[in-house]
């Protein structure tokens, strides 16, 4: 799937849209819970204004027409619904439910999710500083679902808590889903198009640190600049491998469960004294002794990384044995491209920033190869790092502002 190209404005453009360089304290959930009650009680609404076309709609339709909130777009406000939305009661078309599927785990650079929670677009962003939460949700939601105005005053609070994470479950015509999580999964397992099982994501109390097996590429340092790894005891969870040629069923179990397995081709110019399609055979091996059986609930995840080594048969059994086609991300800085790997994952969003390439994009690719490693491109640990961020729905990590950042 392409990328979105719905724009996210900076910290300039928005002001309290991210958090400052240093952090606010953890939040009074009790208090923000009084803020906000007396900022989105449901109490008696105005008399909506005539309808018109798009989210300004919802309310008219809801409190004038007396129409069945399930049978409306929260959206856009469309009434050709395709299907429930799964985190708030409401109804979703189906152009929304794409865009919805394509954006729902994708993180922008500062480590919060890109597009709003309820419509999967918006241009500017309310962002939940609870510290365990990343969602934003964009003005125009929060003015048509919950009231006119609503946005402009949690723009200017101190600090706020979403409405997925506030214990009191209405705020105007916006009403979190009973066990959204729930709903979620079986959202995406109903109307997504990828092969790949869909985890429930889990509650922020429930999160427990990863547990990670890392083969011949070493994650530990994008993994750690991530808050994924913390000192300590808690650092020692990630068992990094060069070589599994002796790695049998009984060794994979001893250190598990395994939460997330890594692997990949070596980086170009590292000599090995193995072909590119063995390291393919040894991870496919190793993963299958990780993986939890089928019926397990338990957040399962993996990546390969093929740093465009292997061959076209090569990339065919690992389409077969994965289960899944594989999608490039590219190193590009300017006109230049300085590097490229092949990932093949069942991370959330992995596919949704980036796709597969043509035979003839392959081909101009592979011959930037030489010249990019002379000049001094990203390792592919690098370029995949991000790649990382939808695993904060499933396991507990440490801020960002406490760890130095790896670039």
């Amino acid at each position: 799937m392409a990328q979105s190209t719905l724009g996210t404005p900076s910290l300039e453009a928005l002001g309290s849209r991210r958090p400052g360089p240093a952090r606010r304290p953890a939040l009074d959930v009790k208090a923000e819970h009084r803020a906000n009650e007396i900022l989105l009680s449901p109490g008696k609404q105005p008399r909506p204004p005539a309808p018109q076309r798009g989210r300004e709609s919802i309310a008219y339709e809801v409190t004038e027409n007396q129409r069945d909130i399930e049978a409306v777009c929260l959206c856009c406000g469309s009434l050709q619904v395709h299907t429930r939305h799964p985190l708030f009661e409401g109804g979703i078309c189906a152009p929304c439910k794409d865009r919805f599927l394509e954006t729902l785990f994708m993180y922008d650079e500062d480590g919060y999710q890109s597009h709003c929670s309820i419509c999967a677009a918006g241009n500017m962003l309310l962002i939940c500083e609870s510290p365990e939460c990343t969602r934003c949700y964009c003005f125009e939601c929060v003015d048509a679902l919950v009231g006119p105005g609503t946005s402009d005053r949690v723009h200017s609070m101190h600090s706020w808590v979403c409405f997925l994470c506030l214990p009191f479950p209405h705020h105007g015509l916006l009403r979190r889903r009973r066990k959204w999580r729930d709903q979620l999964k079986a959202f995406h397992d109903l109307q997504a198009d990828s092969p790949l099982k869909m985890y429930k994501t889990v509650p922020v109390g429930k999160r427990e640190p990863m547990r990670v097996l890392s083969l011949f590429g070493n994650i530990k340092q994008e993994l750690a600049s991530l808050g994924f790894l913390g000192t300590g005891s808690e650092a020692e969870r990630l068992w990094h491998l060069e070589d599994v040629t002796d790695v049998v069923r009984r060794d994979v179990e001893q250190w598990g469960p395994i939460d997330l397995v890594y692997g990949s081709t070596p980086a170009p110019g590292h000599a090995s004294a193995h072909s590119p399609g063995w390291f393919l055979f040894q991870f496919h091996r190793v993963l299958a002794y990780a993986r939890p059986p089928p019926s397990s609930p338990k957040p399962f995840f993996w990546m390969f990384v093929d740093n465009l080594l292997l061959t076209s048969n090569d990339q065919a059994t690992a389409n077969r044995f994965l289960e899944i086609e594989p999608t490039t991300l590219q190193d590009v800085r300017g006109r230049v491209v300085r590097g490229a790997v092949r990932v093949w994952s069942n991370i959330p969003a992995v596919r949704s920033r980036h796709s597969a390439l043509a035979p003839e994009e392959e081909v101009s690719l592979l011959a930037h190869i030489t010249r990019s490693t002379e000049l001094g491109s990203q390792p592919p640990t690098a370029l995949v790092k991000n790649c990382f961020l939808p695993l904060r729905e499933y396991f507990s990590y440490f801020s960002q502002n406490s760890l130095p950042l790896c670039k």
